[in-house]
């Protein structure tokens, strides 16, 4: 029988902002963050230079895929999350900035961290305390240590506790 191998995370927290923040002007931009429709999908692909196979992640049972966007500019996409509601944590199957939100040239800093601490907001509405957790890549565990206080429980799997993730929500989500 062929064992599921997870998938392991790769995405860099450039910056712990509050909301997300313009990396020219150093603006903060309140953000929202709501499902990814099939009628949106259609723009996210590697045509538009996004990494990830987001139309076959919208369609796995028992996954919710959430877009970021602007308050007041939903129609451009900042960065996708994929999630799944776990028995007592909420697990992270895949994370990404849109293509212009990488590299040295990036429009805006602090997606990431948006999508994690959304992550962690999420878990609290499923009554699962804000654990969160997730797979690195072997060179980022010491990154999510650093940037988002998670801990290296074994091996690759990270998890966010409790405390880690209020910090987090208060950072991102201050009302």
């Amino acid at each position: 029988m062929k064992r599921k191998q997870s998938s392991q995370l790769d995405f860099i927290v450039d910056k712990l902002t509050n909301s997300i923040e313009n990396a020219r002007s150093g603006d903060s931009f309140p953000t929202s963050i709501s499902l990814l429709t099939s009628e949106e999908i259609k723009g996210v692909n590697k045509k538009s230079e996004w990494r990830f196979d987001w139309h076959n992640e919208i369609n796995r049972s028992k996954r919710e895929v959430f877009k970021l966007t602007i308050a007041n500019n939903p129609k451009i996409i900042q960065g996708i999350i994929s999630l799944e509601v776990k028995p007592d944590h909420i697990y992270m199957h895949l994370i990404e900035s849109a293509p212009f939100n990488i590299g040295r040239d990036k429009t805006y800093f602090g997606v990431p961290g948006n999508l994690v601490a959304f992550a962690c907001q999420y878990s609290f509405q499923h009554a699962n305390d804000g654990y969160v957790s997730f797979i690195a890549k072997t060179a980022l565990i010491n990154h999510y240590i650093d940037t988002l206080g998670a801990i290296n429980v074994s091996g690759h799997l990270m998890v966010i506790n409790t405390k880690t993730a209020l910090d987090l929500i208060q950072r991102y989500f201050q009302n």
